[in-house]
Formats: structure tokens, C-alpha cells, sequence
């Protein structure tokens, strides 16, 4: 059994992959009959049931059947569904005719959250700006990638293996899925793969010298890029923490060269490492963050870009979008910064993430299973890629009958990723982690 959470390098010996997408032929046979919906709709093929109801950590289908939710919205619901505070704050608003779409015009919602983000960077000393550039991580992703191409003049992007940033052009060009990039159905130039450290594969350890010495290198064939974009840990790229000491190379790199490092922190910031931002960890402060999923506390649409106040080279109207000023995302977040910034939640994550790591090693154990197991916070990934190549999509299917979400991620779908609420009370720790034992179990009991 290995348990990953720093600078930890296991081999691991890894079963043949076969080529066939599990999601996307889940998600193809859950298709309605005669619906007029695109295929290109997913999540319904993985979790099957029509919800109607969210309270806290539970989700209820239309039958009234309760579900944990360790999925949280991709990511997006760091405080469960409908947190009451947030909640009570939305519907006083709404009751109050407060605006519902405002562009970036100057409002008390603006104002609100303004406010609360000048607390947070003001707490960590970030002499940063920001911009709210549209609703989603991919448009914040795409914001932060033209910032850099402007301030520093250069154009290349070196990104690393095993990344995702998104599914628009810019972002999908600094993303490493293939099965993504080859819908983009154009060429996705100006970007550089280096190997991201991984648990997995030892000689990816020595991943910082060799991308150091390619950019000293005057015959390399690798230019100086304008940025370096990069995941703390990496969750659709099957929950691999970037080594503390690894980031803190990457970010002295960055900046001995003029080069400016990204952190895309949408899936993994907002606490959900036990840091409001997953760098932090490292003691390293990016030139640029980009920031969405939890960042409202509810699910609501709302991304941020925030920068060194140096690196402010967009004009007025320069990057725009219609939806850039979600009032009732800003209401919400405005109360949801502090407190996921408290030192109680905080601190609960830490406890909770290694609470919870026990018990899936333990259900591990128990089923006979040494299967690595890699989380950071309250991010939590079981690699069964040596069980079968289709073992955590098969668990997560069993999980999900006896009542709970959680989702198969990585290369092929071979690691089953979960994210509770980062408030989830222990007891539901301890639910999850007997379903997932009972799941494995299921599962190694029938062999595909």
C-alpha cells in the first residue's frame, strides 16, 4: 500500500489499459430515447437518477433514495448543497430587487466581494489585482494565458503531462487529454509539454532539471516561453499532488528566468487542500492565479484571474464577456471567502483528509488490495489501475448503488477521485469509505 500526500516517489507496477472510453460509453447508454439532447452530455450515464433535492453532504433522487455526495459538483460545492447562511443571503437579495446582471458595472455586490477579496490578499501579502472575466475556470484559464502573451511579449506556453485546464481553445491547448484535444478539431499551438512529477513513473522526479536545462539550452528548440501553467495537484489528471519541493523549484525557475508561472487552482483551491490556495502548501506565490468552481459557495458561475499588479497590460474593454458580473455569485462569495479562510476549517480539512485516507486504506487492506492511494486535503484518489482497467469505473458504479457519488478520473478512468464537502461531518467519512469497501469488494468478488 502507498499513501502519497509529498515528495514521495513509488513505483507502481500498472496493468495494460484497453483503448475504450468507459465515460463515454456510460454516458451514450444512458442517453434518453427520442431526447433532443446531445451526446455530448455526461454526467447523467454516471450517476443515473433524477435529483431534486441538495441538503448539506446528501443529494435525494426523486424517489426520495439519499446519496452522499462526494463528487460536489466537479469540485464546485467545497460546502455541500445549500449552505444555509449563503443560502439565506441569496434570498434576501432576490426579495430586496437587487440587480441580476450588471456587466462589470459598480454595484453593492461588486462591492461586497471586492471587499472580501482585499481581506484575503491582503492576509497573504499578494500585491495582487483581479478580474472577474466570465462565468467559468476556462475563461479564466484563457484570460490568464492572453495576461501573459501581453505583459511579457512572448507567446509560448509550457504546460506539463497529465493536465487539464479546460475545453475551450486556449485552454484546451495547455490541456493533455488527448480525447479533449482531438475534439478541438484545429491545430493547438504555441504550447510545450513537460512531464508532471508522478508516483507512478520514478524518472519523472528528474522532471525539473530536464525542463531547466532544455530553456538554458541555446539549441534546445525550446524558446522562453511567456508562462509556465500549472496544477498543484492535479485531479481530472487522476489526483497526482505536485512534491512541495517540486513547486518550489518550478517557481525559483520561473522567476530566475522572466518567465510567469500559473496556478491553475480552479479545481483545488478554495480550501479544498486545507489552504485556501493549494500553493500555499509550498510556501511559492504565482505570478498569476486563476480561480472558479467553489469560489461562490453554492455552484454559482463565477471565475477570477488574479495577478501581480505589474502584469496589468489589458486595456479597458480588451477582454470582455457578457456574464463577467454574476451579482448573485459575488453576494454569496462575499460571505464564502471568509469563511473558507478560516483556521477551524482550514485545519478540519487536514484532519478530515488524513482521517479519510485510514479508512480507504483500511477498506483496502481489508479487500486485499495494494493499491496506491494519492490525496492532499480533502482530494482523494484510489489508483486501482493494476486491479483491471475498468476496476474504478466499476466501483464507482457500485458505489453509487449503495448511495454514494464519487467519480472514476486519470488515463482511462482508472482512479476513483472523491471530494466531500469540506465541512462533511466524520460520520460521513466513515459511511463513505464502508461503501467503498463494500464496492471494491463487489467488484474483486467478480472480475471483468
Amino acid at each position: 500500500m502507498s499513501v502519497t500526500t509529498t515528495n514521495t516517489f513509488v513505483p507502481q507496477k500498472v496493468c495494460p489499459i484497453t483503448p475504450t472510453r468507459a465515460r463515454a460509453t456510460r454516458a451514450s447508454a444512458a442517453k434518453t430515447a427520442g431526447s433532443r439532447e446531445s451526446s455530448v452530455r455526461y454526467y447523467h450515464g454516471v450517476y443515473p437518477r433524477n435529483f431534486v433535492r441538495g441538503e448539506g453532504t446528501w443529494l435525494y433522487a426523486e424517489d426520495g433514495t439519499p446519496y452522499l455526495d462526494f463528487f460536489c459538483g466537479a469540485g464546485a460545492l467545497n460546502f455541500g448543497h445549500n449552505h444555509p447562511v449563503l443560502k439565506r443571503a441569496l434570498v434576501d437579495y432576490l426579495e430586496g430587487d437587487g440587480l441580476l446582471h450588471a456587466l462589470d458595472l459598480e454595484t453593492p455586490a461588486r462591492e461586497g466581494l471586492r471587499n472580501a477579496l482585499d481581506t484575503l490578499l491582503e492576509a497573504r501579502g499578494m500585491d495582487f489585482q483581479y478580474v472577474s472575466p466570465g462565468p467559468t475556470g476556462a475563461n479564466a484559464v484563457e484570460t490568464a494565458l492572453k495576461l501573459a502573451r501581453r505583459a511579457t511579449g512572448r507567446s509560448r506556453v509550457i504546460a506539463f503531462t497529465g493536465a487539464f485546464h479546460g475545453m475551450s481553445l486556449g485552454a484546451l491547448s495547455v490541456t493533455a487529454n488527448r480525447s479533449a484535444r482531438s475534439a478541438a478539431g484545429t491545430a493547438l499551438g504555441d504550447v510545450t509539454f513537460f512531464p508532471f512529477p508522478d508516483v507512478r513513473h520514478p524518472w519523472t522526479q528528474h522532471s525539473l532539471a530536464h525542463l531547466e536545462s532544455m530553456l538554458d539550452d541555446t539549441h534546445s528548440g525550446v524558446d522562453l516561453p511567456a508562462a509556465i501553467i500549472v496544477e498543484s495537484v492535479q485531479a481530472e489528471g487522476g489526483v497526482n499532488p505536485a512534491p512541495l519541493a517540486w513547486l518550489r523549484g518550478l517557481s525559483a525557475l520561473c522567476r530566475e528566468r522572466g518567465v510567469l508561472l500559473i496556478s491553475d487552482d480552479i479545481q483545488v483551491g478554495c480550501t479544498r487542500t486545507g489552504f485556501f490556495f493549494s500553493f500555499e502548501a509550498a510556501g511559492v506565490q504565482p505570478d498569476i492565479v486563476v480561480m472558479a468552481k467553489a469560489l461562490s459557495g453554492l455552484g454559482l458561475p463565477l471565475s477570477l484571474v488574479l495577478y501581480r499588479r505589474e502584469l496589468d497590460a489589458l486595456g479597458p474593454g480588451e477582454h470582455t464577456g457578457t456574464f463577467r458580473g454574476n451579482q448573485l455569485a459575488f453576494v454569496s462569495a462575499a460571505l464564502a471567502l471568509p469563511m473558507l479562510t478560516s483556521t477551524e476549517l482550514a485545519g478540519g480539512v487536514l484532519s478530515k483528509g488524513d482521517a479519510m485516507a485510514g479508512l480507504l486504506t483500511a477498506e483496502l487492506e481489508r479487500a486485499g488490495i495494494d493499491a496506491p492511494l494519492r490525496y492532499r486535503g480533502l482530494i482523494l484518489g484510489v489508483d486501482l489501475a493494476q486491479v483491471s482497467h475498468d476496476a474504478a469505473t466499476r466501483v464507482a458504479a457500485e458505489c453509487f448503488e449503495r448511495g454514494l457519488l464519487a467519480e472514476p478520473t486519470g488515463r482511462h478512468d482508472t482512479v476513483l477521485k472523491m471530494l466531500p464537502p469540506l465541512n462533511v461531518k466524520f460520520e460521513h467519512l466513515q459511511e463513505a469509505a464502508a461503501v467503498f469497501g463494500a464496492a471494491l469488494r463487489a467488484v474483486v468478488a467478480s472480475p471483468s
